[in-house]
């Protein structure tokens, strides 16, 4: 019986020392998933940002060629109609 008893004893600080090294790889587990969190959330805002500086850039390109044909055909002599 008290060989039992010691075997239970021995088992409960065993699942103790368990529990307190878990906690603390939880707790550090924790802390890196909020640098995850951090580090995605970076690259989401900085997509955005990426997203936003290549639609001015295409508006920038659309008005561009825009005033290039608009020069171009004030080059063209005036179309002649009914002949």
């Amino acid at each position: 019986m008290w060989k039992k008893l010691l075997t239970y004893f021995t088992h409960l600080l065993t699942l103790a020392d368990a529990t307190d090294q878990n906690r603390a790889e939880i707790k550090e587990i924790r802390k890196e998933l909020d640098g995850l969190a951090m580090t995605v959330q970076h690259v989401l805002h900085e997509l955005q940002s990426i997203r936003s500086d290549q639609r001015h850039e295409m508006e920038k390109l659309a008005l561009r060629l825009e005033n290039e044909l608009l020069r171009f055909e004030r080059r063209l002599p005036p179309a002649k109609h009914g002949k």
